[in-house]
């Protein structure tokens, strides 16, 4: 029998889900979670929190009740949430522990209903356009929408969410005008081909990440840098920023600079996921990209990257951006010179994200998963930033 096989069991045992525990942890609650997960799963991926605890103990060790190793890691009088992939196996567990006199829930859908929580947050953009953070808590992807005058752009869409960027898009009264990558992702389906076929939206790639092998069959425009596209009565200005990848582009609107993978609030980009053999020279063309086309901003400009790690820090009202003058203050790897910037980048990076090669290449258009095997390859965290540590001091 595998994890997600388990026969349903007794109806009394109860249930929350996905988004109901999300609330939960942002609202300060203390959470005690027992993931039914392999080991390798939960290593690989869980759920974090300041007011979370969490105990691995997979399942399969549980089919004939609480063993008494674990009960020394249970709390007492503290209700306790099980979850596994699914939905299946957790309910099973929880309900050994109400047997055990536990006071126990299960999460419905599991990780896999984790992964399709969605929030939308309005950034401080100004009065005449509207920026709103999209934030995916199971793997740290950051997407955008920008509106004005009845035109919008999404930036960074993911695939599994194309219809909640077009609902948005309508409830603010606009109609579509773009679908933009910063680059070709390596942690995520891109969702510009999926919007695409459902509007009259434009497919925007820059023009050093097409050269990379784009084979799409859709129309899709290029752009470069210092190029600008209207949209209402602002303009989206782009800046190519390469380094964490070649075709690594940011897009500035207004004050606010959408740096895709190539900062973010806690750390900087990796350089190694395009091309793993030329990790030092991609970082030497990271560390041009930041010191002469970024930190040449002004320091108000306000960074807004497509990712953020466990270690990122959110902001008051839940979203994930920083000044820039902030993050030079603190960050040491910004006023490192080239030498010591390299060396330090490529000396202690994380893993991979999972199936990255399948994901760039399904962002190539060069592989074709149907919308199940596409949420499955990108399940887990993102892992695009250099460190697994926060960077800034």
């Amino acid at each position: 029998m595998t994890e997600g096989d388990t026969p349903p069991t007794d109806e009394s045992v109860a249930s929350t889900t996905p988004k109901e525990l999300k609330e939960r942890i942002d609202a300060g609650e203390d959470i005690f979670i027992l993931d039914a997960r392999s080991e390798g799963d939960f290593e690989e991926w869980r759920i974090d929190g300041e007011t979370v605890d969490i105990v691995n103990y997979p399942y399969f060790e549980l089919l004939d009740g609480v063993p008494a190793d674990l009960r020394a890691d249970l709390p007492d009088g503290q209700r306790i949430t099980v979850l596994c992939a699914k939905g299946g196996s957790s309910e099973m567990v929880a309900e050994h522990l109400l047997n055990e006199g536990y006071d126990a829930e299960h999460l419905k859908r599991g990780m896999k209903g984790w992964a399709r929580i969605y929030e939308y947050t309005e950034l401080d953009a100004g009065d005449d356009v509207t920026v709103a953070q999209y934030q995916r808590p199971s793997s740290g992807c950051l997407a955008y929408l920008v509106v004005s005058d009845g035109e919008a752009a999404v930036i960074d869409p993911l695939r599994a969410f194309g219809d909640e960027y077009l609902q948005d898009v309508r409830t603010l009264g606009a109609e579509l005008k773009y679908a933009m990558d910063t680059h070709i992702h390596a942690d995520h389906i891109s969702g510009i081909r999926t919007i695409a076929d459902k509007t009259d939206a434009t497919v925007v790639l820059p023009e050093m990440a097409v050269a990379r092998g784009v084979e799409y069959d859709i129309p899709y425009e290029t752009v470069e840098d210092i190029e600008r596209l209207p949209v209402g009565d602002i303009e989206i200005e782009v800046i190519h920023t390469p380094g964490h990848t070649t075709g690594m582009t940011a897009y500035r609107v207004g004050d606010v600079l959408l740096t895709g993978d190539g900062l973010f609030t806690e750390s900087v980009a990796r350089p190694d996921l395009e091309d793993p053999e030329a990790a030092k020279d991609a970082a030497r063309t990271l560390h041009e990209s930041l010191t002469e086309k970024v930190l040449s901003l002004p320091n108000d400009t306000v960074i807004a990257p497509a990712h953020f790690s466990d270690t990122a820090t959110p902001n008051d009202d839940g979203t994930y951006t920083a000044k820039l003058g902030n993050l030079a203050e603190h960050m040491d790897a910004l006023t490192m010179g080239e030498d010591e910037f390299v060396e330090f980048i490529v000396s202690d990076m994380p893993p991979r994200p999972a199936n990255y090669e399948d994901i760039i290449s399904t962002n190539l258009g060069q592989q074709a998963p149907d919308e199940q095997e596409a949420f499955e390859l990108e399940l887990g965290p993102n892992n695009c930033a250099a460190s697994g540590e926060a960077l800034t001091n």
